[in-house]
């Protein structure tokens, strides 16, 4: 391996890193509800308007995010995020009382989202090769979830050796306060890292244009919003991720699914959504090779075939059934959720994006693909209270199915449509011989 391709890798794994790391500190309730309740005296309805007030946050930032990453540099981005929401926990670790926490959530979602979101994403693909586009946004989401299960096992056996058998409050503050502390410490010093040794960057849009007259400045801004709406496959992209992130969606529920609706216990319950999300790392990465092998459009449909026909089937089947139908079932859906999370931002590298609005591209096609955040937790709220729990997670999973369905026929078009752009390029490139 040549040293250009080792340094390349080593800087797509601070990325993978960096976005393995930002989000388990914000999502802490995950694991720890119910000692963040008694930690921070407040309520389960409290919380739920805390994490509105960052789901607020993410989609107001989504967009300009993309702005961002064109005029700034992207790994400065990157550095600055971490910092942010890395301190963010020191100042969360010092339990302050609710009004504060709210502006603590508000902070991480800016640092997350505006000044993140679209910039690692830029990053990987201009760290990335066309040949190995597939591939690499494949391993970015397993390898994010690889750290996130590494950093949650560090986080638990630090909790347990802080808490030990005690159930008073004060050992429960310090035994979560640690596990802040640790988040917040790893944060910063990837911070750090990015600083350092990640330089796969552009020169900035300011940079660019420090010479040009202000009015200058807005016309470039007016043209570059022009190139990324005038651009039909950005708009299809926008489309495709978010009917799959739907599909995606499911992975949330199928623990509930299989206690309220199969009858299985807890404990195998969580043995079997533990084995699911191994799927992340699995899905992502053989996807992401896949879909450099044989097409990236290609594998996307396969993969949003895979997890559609399985939340059809699983929603359908009889419930009296013997369990393991039902844990194949689950896995395979784990396996073409990550394939399909692995893959559908690979699909940028077909869109024909100028470089100076990538980041603004990036911006849009997720402002448009992350809406379910906000839309589906209303969603399988109403199928709960009209079909009750059972007929609920039945009722959501063919849902989420329609939804797959759509989503293969977006990315059907896309690939058709790429196709099409490939021969009229070769086909002029032939002509001008």
């Amino acid at each position: 391996m040549r040293t250009n391709d080792v340094k390349r890798y080593f800087q797509f794994a601070l990325i993978v890193l960096a976005g393995g790391s930002i989000f388990p500190l914000i999502y802490l309730r995950t694991n720890y509800q119910e000692t963040i309740l008694d930690v921070f005296g407040i309520t389960l309805p409290q919380l739920n308007i805390i994490l509105s007030a960052l789901g607020i946050a993410y989609v107001v930032g989504y967009f300009p995010s993309g702005w961002l990453a064109d005029r700034f540099s992207a790994k400065k981005l990157l550095s600055i995020s971490l910092l942010g929401v890395g301190l963010g926990g020191i100042w969360f670790a010092q339990v302050p009382s609710y009004p504060y926490m709210i502006a603590i959530f508000c902070v991480w979602g800016i640092f997350s989202v505006l000044t993140f979101w679209s910039a690692h994403i830029k990053l990987v693909k201009l760290i990335s090769k066309k040949e190995e586009e597939g591939r690499l946004f494949g391993i970015l989401d397993g390898g994010k979830g690889v750290v996130e299960a590494v950093l949650a096992s560090i986080a638990v056996a630090i909790f347990s050796a802080v808490l030990g058998s005690s159930t008073a409050i004060g050992d429960k503050t310090d035994a979560l306060v640690s596990v802040i502390y640790m988040y917040s410490l790893v944060l910063i010093v990837v911070s750090i890292l990015i600083m350092i040794f990640v330089n796969v960057d552009e020169p900035s849009a300011e940079e660019k244009v420090n010479e040009n007259e202000g009015k200058k400045e807005s016309n470039l801004s007016l043209e570059a919003f022009k190139k990324v709406f005038a651009n039909r496959l950005v708009i299809l992209l926008g489309f495709i991720i978010f009917m799959a992130y739907i599909v995606a969606w499911t992975v949330y529920y199928v623990g509930g699914f299989l206690q309220t609706n199969i009858g299985i216990s807890a404990s195998a319950v969580g043995t079997v959504t533990v084995v699911m999300l191994w799927m992340r790392p699995i899905g992502g990465t053989l996807g992401g090779f896949l879909g450099d092998k044989f097409g990236k459009s290609f594998i996307l449909t396969i993969s949003l075939i895979l997890a559609t026909v399985a939340l059809f089937v699983t929603a359908l089947l009889p419930s009296g059934l013997p369990h393991m139908y039902f844990y194949i079932l689950i896995l395979l859906i784990g396996l073409g959720v990550y394939s399909i999370r692995g893959l559908y931002w690979s699909l940028l590298g077909d869109c024909n994006i100028d470089k100076e609005v990538l980041g603004l591209s990036i911006g849009f096609v997720s402002l448009i693909g992350y809406l379910p955040d906000i839309v589906l937790p209303l969603v399988v709220s109403g199928l709960m209270s009209t079909f009750g729990d059972s007929g609920g997670y039945n009722a959501y999973f063919i849902f989420s199915g329609v939804a797959g369905i759509a989503a293969i026929i977006f990315t059907v078009m896309f690939g058709i449509k790429t196709k099409k752009n490939m021969t009229v390029t070769q086909e002029d490139e032939t002509a001008s011989l």
